[in-house]
């Protein structure tokens, strides 16, 4: 057998898990069993050709108390704990119902209310899987009933969803900011710099704000096109008249005010220097279970309902964390 460079096959297999995951999620195997069983194979083939070593398995432990042991990383949970309780108390179902509303008598207006709450739930939670299912569960009907194409339908809802992963506050950058700043530290003490600039996850908050607004306009300018130079495939819905008038301003400011809050108390703490992402994702957590209470929707058994989904939620992002370094 012709011997090949471990590092260059070492990639070889990298890209395979990730094309080969895609592969089977595509046949509609589950999350779970696909990212499980398909790492196991790539890793058995590794094993073969002696690029892997199964005892890497045996520092899995370790790694776990590593990051439930850091700080920053507490902000995860908590934010996907926000995510969940938003998801439950109606607020996403409100802005969604409303802004298709407002936009509705617009050529391609459903598909630009799905881009403005989708971007208003990430700067809320900055979790993805929340406000994709979300969306799905409630706008891809009324598109498809309205006479969306089902794959624009589908496609600006899978897009919007996930802003979440670069609008602040998100979890990847969290992430990635707990992992750049260690790094960044190793790289300037090499070269003489034994008192570096750190690297905060607010840095990259900030850093993340112009990207993600040009991002957004970006899916906007696509929708006007579509609407401009497809008309049939995102038809307008115009209201019922007895659904217009001075209701809906109201209804507009109802369903606005409650995302808009949590965004100025978690993302406006984090820009200002007032509190860590920790901090602001505690009170971001709070203010959700506030806002259930308001709206009458808390009881034990969805604080519980709410906490097993986090927990779900968190380890299977912390076993992708693991697995990807």
């Amino acid at each position: 057998m012709m011997e090949m460079d471990p590092i260059l096959l070492g990639e070889i297999l990298a890209g395979t898990l990730f094309f080969g995951i895609i592969f089977v999620l595509a046949l509609g195997f589950p999350v779970a069993y696909t990212l499980a069983g398909t790492s196991l194979m790539v890793a058995a083939v590794g094993w073969y050709f002696e690029v892997f070593d199964f005892s890497n398995f045996g520092a899995l432990a370790s790694r776990y108390v590593g990051f439930m042991s850091s700080e920053v990383l507490v902000a995860v949970p908590l934010f996907i704990f926000m995510g969940v309780l938003l998801e439950r108390s109606g607020i996403a179902e409100a802005l969604l119902t409303t802004m298709g509303r407002l936009f509705g008598n617009v050529r391609g207006g459903l598909g630009f209310s799905v881009i403005i709450v989708g971007a208003l739930l990430a700067a809320s939670t900055g979790v993805v899987g929340a406000t994709v299912v979300t969306m799905g569960l409630i706008s891809l009907p009324a598109m498809l009933r309205a006479g969306y194409d089902p794959k624009l339908g589908a496609g600006v809802i899978a897009a919007s969803g996930t802003l979440g992963q670069i609008i602040p506050p998100s979890t990847i950058l969290i992430f990635m900011g707990d992992m750049l700043s260690g790094i960044n530290a190793q790289v300037q003490m090499s070269k003489g710099n034994f008192a570096p600039t750190p690297v905060s996850v607010g840095d990259l908050f900030v850093g993340a704000i112009l990207p993600s607004a040009v991002l957004v306009g970006l899916y906007m300018l696509y929708m006007a096109g579509k609407a401009i130079f497809d008309p049939k495939s995102c038809p307008a819905t115009p209201f019922q008249r007895e659904e217009g008038g001075h209701g809906l301003g109201r209804e507009i400011v109802t369903a606005l005010l409650p995302p808009l809050a949590l965004i100025l108390a978690v993302l406006g703490s984090i820009l200002g220097g007032i509190a860590t992402p920790t901090e602001a994702a505690s009170v971001g957590s709070v203010g959700a279970l506030l806002l259930i209470a308001i709206k009458g929707r808390f009881s034990l058994r969805m604080l519980q309902q709410a906490c097993l989904s986090t927990a779900t939620i968190t380890s299977m992002v912390f076993t992708l964390l693991l697995g990807a370094t």
